[in-house]
């Protein structure tokens, strides 16, 4: 578990890095095609989608890694 925690902390720390050195590499979250803009609502539909698909396979790699050893 605890190095469970700490490569996820590590991965935070690289994605936050990232993120200080180029701030737009991710400016196209949020505006994906599907994402539902009006006046005074925002519905990130499609941005929502692709968060869980990849924080489902991050997840179920990340225990099958963790069952293999």
């Amino acid at each position: 578990m605890a190095k469970a925690l700490l490569s996820l902390g590590f991965a935070l720390l690289l994605l936050g890095g990232i993120l200080a050195v180029f701030p737009k590499a991710f400016a196209w979250f949020g505006h994906l095609p599907g994402d539902v803009r009006s006046e005074n609502v925002f519905f990130p539909v499609t941005s929502t989608l692709v968060t869980s698909a990849v924080l489902t396979l991050g997840i179920n790699l990340l225990a099958w890694f963790l069952r293999s050893r």
